[in-house]
């Protein structure tokens, strides 16, 4: 049957086309024809693919919105913050802990009154860890001073989006503004969308950047922004920054209408759907709110006067547009998507209730539900069985279970996990193949191992069938760098591949005691759990345990963690904790989608730093951590690669010792990633032997602040052009092509710049 476009248009005024985009797409979309000045952003799943899109749209030159790739969410916030009390539009996009990261800077941003629209693509909140789609993220939100608006489907997403900045502006409002969607339900799926054709009309619609407003870039006007501010004048602050709040419920309703003419949708505060004559309803919001409609239609069939209502916006909450809704219904199921915890249900129900005690409501029965979080599916059967309880309260004129879970197990103690591998034997891991000396005379370390198949009888410290790519690096370096560890090890992994392919719930590839945080809290929660060690050893709490050794403390992180973990990790240096930071550097956040990092190399393409006619990679030099972390002058830095296996070993017996005797060591190891690195699965090995080879990614030790170069290229003649490691990889054979040259030139020098200034610490041991 064909489809009649024009008619779907309907009433519009600007001329519209049909795109078939996901969420994240069309976010990205309204952004990218509102063109705003900056985006500050880190990537988190399921929000990451919005600054993707963005930079591959700039990357073919169609917009030419500044993209600040920050070092973690608080940051990303403080970017935005900053860019919008200089006087222009700024946009951003996150989900789930990246929210909770950058929560302190947002009631700042509300507080003093700098619009901006940011996407929050709703996921769980940790722990433990889940990153699918619900509401616990959203729920913090509530208090933040940031209206909200809801997004059911990709179509909504795009229109939000371009009403939230008409919004965020307006001069009875003045606030930053949130649009929320469901992760992945909403923000991965492809849906049919109508689109605006011409910038030039969304750009007409949301009109020119309003005058008048201080800026910090006003040389003739010098402001103070967030000035100290005691009472009375912080309490009218506050009331003054309500009465904007409430002002965008009824601002919003004048632009809703207002789109609404222009496009032919339009979005009340509340949506309602066959609520006319409802007898029974379920309150639901986004992705399951349209689901439900066909459970409606379904029980009305029956004869049954359901209804649904879902809200377009719930900061500020539709209150009264609730309690009118609800006048005449007999009994209504409020599903939360998340639980707030000791309330007696989510936020959402208890803010229907109020609305109903506002308004002499005592008679429609409540009745609340937590369902589908976690990304629990929601499916037609589910809403029958939430408009079921409403059903019978609104017969009974009872509700017996007024507060529980939908859809959950609560568990039975048969079922609990059982241990399938049985824990390493000291015996097994204390070999004495190694063996670690200090030279009273030197003050240096001397190491003695064995031939590497001596050390194969040692057992592995984590189990086969771990779910890492075919061909990852990441345990083949670890599991070398174990070789070298005698004894029982405590391990502490941040969120990234490492962690995520190790462990799902009830199964874990690993062998040894196992925690993971998330990037900013590893090295503070490692350093917690070293210090209580010692202390509960200290009163004799351990004896029980028979320790015939220390354990090694071991905070493995990679996929950017020390981008977003590196001030935590340089305060757990400064104080000395007895523990081994070991990185992974797969030169890129692959555990997201290999977005760029700081670890990404100048000129590397990466899924946030595109191959285009107006950009050519990533445009800064990648951070060289191990120096960072010898600037805190601990005892030990060290590079490490699988190529040079006995290299490895060496430096983490080492690292051992240093770690059980003096404080904390600091590690690098260069990981392949063949799915991002765009490489054959089995050259692994040979890339970092070649990222060696051509100084990129020299071994070296720093061992009480002496930089010893412990494999000179030059020195063995083996030393390449950088182009030979280049040409290997998909991700940077751009960079060998003639109109490149000068990216490549400006690498090279990068990388001969850092090697000659590491030859001159070799040969100058008070560098």
């Amino acid at each position: 049957m064909a489809i009649d476009y024009e008619k779907e248009v309907g009433s519009a005024k600007v001329e519209q086309k049909f795109l078939y985009e996901s969420g994240n797409e069309m976010a990205a979309y309204a952004a990218h024809q509102i063109n705003y000045h900056v985006m500050g952003y880190f990537p988190i799943s399921p929000s990451t693919e919005v600054a993707q899109f963005l930079d591959s749209m700039k990357a073919s030159g169609q917009h030419d919105i500044m993209l600040v790739p920050s070092d973690g969410e608080h940051s990303s916030a403080g970017i935005c913050y900053g860019a919008s009390t200089a006087g222009g539009r700024v946009f951003n996009a996150t989900s789930a802990q990246g929210y909770l990261y950058m929560l302190e800077q947002l009631p700042v941003q509300s507080g003093t009154r700098m619009p901006m629209v940011m996407n929050l693509i709703c996921r769980s909140i940790s722990g433990p860890l889940n990153i699918h789609g619900d509401h616990s993220d959203l729920y913090f939100a509530l208090n933040t001073g940031w209206p909200i608006l809801m997004c059911p489907d990709p179509q909504s997403v795009y229109d939000m989006n371009i009403m939230a900045i008409k919004l965020a502006e307006h001069a009875k409002v003045r606030l930053p503004v949130l649009v929320a969607m469901d992760g992945y339900f909403t923000s991965h799926q492809k849906r049919r969308v109508q689109a605006i054709a011409n910038r030039e009309d969304v750009q007409s619609f949301i009109g020119p950047q309003p005058k008048g407003y201080d800026d910090t870039l006003d040389r003739e006007n010098p402001i103070s922004v967030g000035p100290y501010m005691n009472e009375p004048d912080y309490i009218n602050n506050k009331y003054q920054q309500s009465v904007a709040m409430y002002n965008a419920g009824e601002v919003f309703e004048e632009i809703a209408k207002e789109y609404g003419d222009l496009t032919g949708r339009y979005y009340p505060i509340l949506s309602q759907y066959r609520m006319e004559d409802a007898e029974v309803a379920v309150f639901l919001m986004n992705s399951a709110s349209e689901i439900i409609k066909d459970v409606v239609d379904q029980l009305r069939e029956k004869g049954v006067k359901a209804g649904a209502i879902s809200p377009n916006m719930i900061r500020p909450f539709p209150q009264k547009q609730i309690a009118e809704a609800l006048k005449n219904v007999k009994a209504i199921t409020v599903g939360d998507r998340a639980d707030s915890f000791g309330a007696h249900g989510g936020n959402m129900v208890n803010e229907i209730k109020a609305a109903l005690f506002t308004y002499g409501n005592t008679t429609t029965k409540v009745i609340s539900r937590i369902y589908g979080v976690g990304g629990k599916d929601f499916f037609a059967e589910d809403g029958h069985s939430l408009f079921e309880l409403a059903i019978e309260a609104a017969e009974t004129g009872e509700v017996k279970v007024p507060f529980d879970y939908y859809g959950h197990n609560p568990g039975v103690a048969e079922s609990a996990p059982k241990r399938v591998i049985k824990p390493l034997k000291f015996e097994s891991l204390k070999t004495g193949l190694i063996t670690v000396d200090k030279d009273e005379e030197t003050g240096k370390l001397k190491v003695k191992i064995p031939p590497m198949r001596s050390l194969t009888v040692k057992p592995k410290r984590l189990s086969p069938g771990h779910g890492t790519c075919p061909g990852c690096g990441i345990f083949s370096g670890l599991e070398l760098f174990f070789k070298g560890i005698e004894g029982d090890i405590v391990a502490l992994y941040h969120t990234g591949c490492a962690f995520v392919t190790t462990t799902g719930y009830p199964y874990s590839s690993h062998k040894s005691t196992f925690i993971h945080n998330l990037f900013q809290s590893g090295a503070s929660t490692m350093s917690g759990i070293v210090e209580m060690f010692w202390e509960r050893k200290r009163r004799g709490e351990l004896d029980h345990l028979n320790l015939q050794d220390d354990f090694t403390f071991v905070m493995v992180t990679g996929d950017g963690g020390m981008d977003i973990g590196m001030g935590p990790a340089i305060g757990a240096a400064l104080r000395g904790h007895k523990m081994i930071v070991l990185e992974y550097d797969n030169e890129g956040y692959m555990n997201t989608g290999a977005q760029q990092s700081y670890s990404t190399p100048i000129g590397h393409r990466t899924s946030t730093s595109s191959i285009g006619k107006t950009q050519k990679g990533k445009v800064t030099q990648h951070k060289d951590t191990p120096q960072i972390m010898a600037a805190t002058n601990i005892p030990y830095v060290f590079t490490g690669s699988e190529a040079f296996p006995q290299d490895l070993v060496k430096k983490a017996a080492k690292a051992q010792w240093y770690a059980q005797n003096e404080g904390l060591v600091y590690g690098k190891i260069l990981s392949a990633c063949p799915l991002n690195w765009m490489t054959e699965d089995n050259v692994g090995t040979k890339l970092v032997s070649l990222a060696v080879d051509s100084c990129f990614f020299p071994l070296y030790e720093v061992e009480q602040g002496v930089t010893t170069i412990t494999y000179n290229p030059e020195e063995k003649e083996k030393r390449v052009d950088v182009t030979e490691w280049l040409k290997g990889m998909g991700k940077t054979k751009h960079l060998l092509k003639e109109e490149n040259e000068a990216a490549l030139n400006g690498f090279k020098e990068e990388v001969e710049r850092r090697w000659t200034r590491l030859k001159a610490k070799h040969e100058h041991p008070e560098l």
